[in-house]
């Protein structure tokens, strides 16, 4: 496609000073990402004690903005290879902080989880877009190093969530700590809508402008997605009425709401197939005149199913999804439980103690990757597999151990090695897709491993803690990552031919 694709003429020439200040923006706007996105894991004992839920129901908390978020990533990415990546970035950020700070006006738990679902638009926006721009920024060699910095606002920005989450409830209540935390993201849109972009035409993008371009976007994909929008509009109205109104379990609520948006998922996709049988889809609903968003979408599908290596990526990739992200979000509650602490005691342990090693495990991570891949065109992949083969085993121990003097040492160890993949398995997507649909298979990546990964792991851990208990039920999430990092080194035998392909 080149009518769409804004490839026509070379982006600017820009300096390495330029480019770390880029980078250190979508790094810290990735940090903001998952701060807003896991403080809601520190006021899960507050907010179930104020709003009367079960753990079930802080599972699909957790959960919320993960469904949305997975459905949004990959219309986000065919907006971001098609438009202006700065508008996308610009908005979502403004989309995610304000139903972040509007998290604590809730009075139930509908109300919640409405806000941590609309924040999961916002987030979807932000991450395939940022990824291709710092895979544009850093081409070659200092990729997998400028992803795990770009990565390491996940390991940040998730434990300084916990960790500030539990200080802002302990001083000023849960309801203050989501006003805090959403503020700041409205800062950083700004600035991120006037980043220079490193593969195509300059341009100013003022805030307005931003939102402008990203509106016509929105207003084609509403098309292409309109039975799904109708869904989730319908599955939340039957669930509203169910809880409200007939007093109904909320895994009730839950599954009538995910069996809509499924429904409308598949209702679109049929409507897709037709179309493209019959030949009708003929121009871009996004601008150009050849192509079109769908044809990005199904080409997306087709790119992953045609690349080994991408195939054994977005399969570990949800395991590893499921493992990690359920520690992280189920982890506070466990600590409280099991080490007889307080919510904000718990917090602030794995704030501390997570930073550090978080971070150092994912710079550590990244810089490795770059090195092995010197002498490898399997090193980024090796690095991802060793950190979980060696991370998960000490996640396990670590879930035995109720003596907090030898809980933080294995803790700082296990998730040290837990966070090496952050970087470079990023890189490997960008390694093997072409960049110029970079940002559509980056979120085909995301929708899966949310859908297929999280968006399983927070309920399911739940369910299992009403049944067995917090201390048995989160067992399940180091030996479904540990089989991540088996899988995943598949992609060890298919890396180096796909990599060929994608330069060839």
């Amino acid at each position: 496609m080149t009518g769409s694709r804004h490839t026509a003429a070379p982006g600017p020439r820009l300096s390495p000073a330029y480019r770390a200040y880029a980078l250190g923006l979508l790094a810290l706007i990735n940090l903001l990402n998952y701060l807003d996105r896991n403080v809601i894991f520190a006021l899960f004992e507050p907010i179930k004690r104020d709003l009367g839920l079960t753990d079930t129901q802080l599972g699909w908390l957790g959960s919320a903005y993960i469904l949305v978020f997975s459905v949004a990533a990959l219309p986000f990415g065919v907006i971001s290879d098609l438009r202006s990546r700065r508008a996308v970035i610009a908005a979502g950020v403004a989309v995610w902080s304000a139903f972040t700070a509007l998290g604590g006006a809730v009075r139930n738990f509908g109300q919640l989880f409405t806000c941590r679902a609309a924040v999961g638009i916002g987030e979807a926006a932000f991450g395939p877009a940022a990824a291709s721009l710092v895979a544009d920024y850093f081409p070659g060699k200092g990729r997998a190093v400028a992803m795990g910095v770009l990565s390491s606002g996940i390991a940040l920005g998730g434990v300084l969530g916990i960790g500030l989450g539990g200080v802002l409830e302990k001083h000023y209540g849960w309801r203050v700590a989501f006003l805090v935390v959403g503020v700041p993201g409205f800062l950083c849109a700004m600035a991120a809508a006037r980043l220079i972009d490193p593969t195509r035409r300059p341009s100013g993008l003022p805030v307005r402008a931003a939102v402008a371009g990203l509106a016509g976007g929105l207003t084609a994909l509403r098309r292409q997605f309109l039975c799904t929008i109708v869904g989730a509009l319908a599955g939340f109205a039957t669930a509203v009425v169910l809880d409200q109104g007939f007093g109904a379990d909320s895994k009730l609520d839950i599954a009538v709401f995910g069996a809509a948006v499924g429904l409308g998922l598949a209702g679109d996709i049929l409507r897709w197939v037709r179309l493209i049988r019959r030949g009708k889809i003929a121009t871009t609903p996004l601008g150009g005149d050849i192509g079109s968003a769908l044809d990005d979408i199904v080409g997306a599908g087709k790119r992953v199913l045609g690349t080994p290596t991408l195939m054994y990526v977005f399969v570990a990739g949800a395991m590893i999804s499921f493992g990690m992200n359920g520690i992280v979000g189920w982890g506070p509650t466990f600590i409280a439980r099991e080490l007889n602490l307080t919510s904000s005691q718990a917090a602030t342990l794995l704030g501390k103690w997570g930073l550090l090693s978080g971070t150092a495990g994912t710079l550590f991570g990244g810089a490795l990757a770059d090195w092995l891949r010197r002498y490898t065109d399997r090193g980024r992949v090796i690095t991802v597999a060793l950190g979980l083969l060696i991370g998960a085993p000490a996640a396990i121990w670590l879930l035995t151990v109720r003596d907090q003097a030898i809980f933080v040492p294995v803790f700082f160890g296990a998730f040290f090695f837990l966070s090496w993949y952050n970087g470079p398995l990023t890189a490997v997507i960008f390694d093997v897709a072409p960049a110029r649909v970079g940002a559509t298979v980056a979120g085909a990546y995301l929708l899966f491993i949310h859908l297929a990964g999280d968006a399983i792991a927070f309920p399911l851990v739940g369910a299992l803690s009403d049944r067995f208990g917090i201390d048995r039920a989160v067992f399940v999430l180091p030996c479904v990552a540990l089989l991540g990092g088996l899988v995943v080194l598949g992609a060890a035998r298919t890396v180096g031919a796909d990599m060929k392909r994608v330069a060839a």
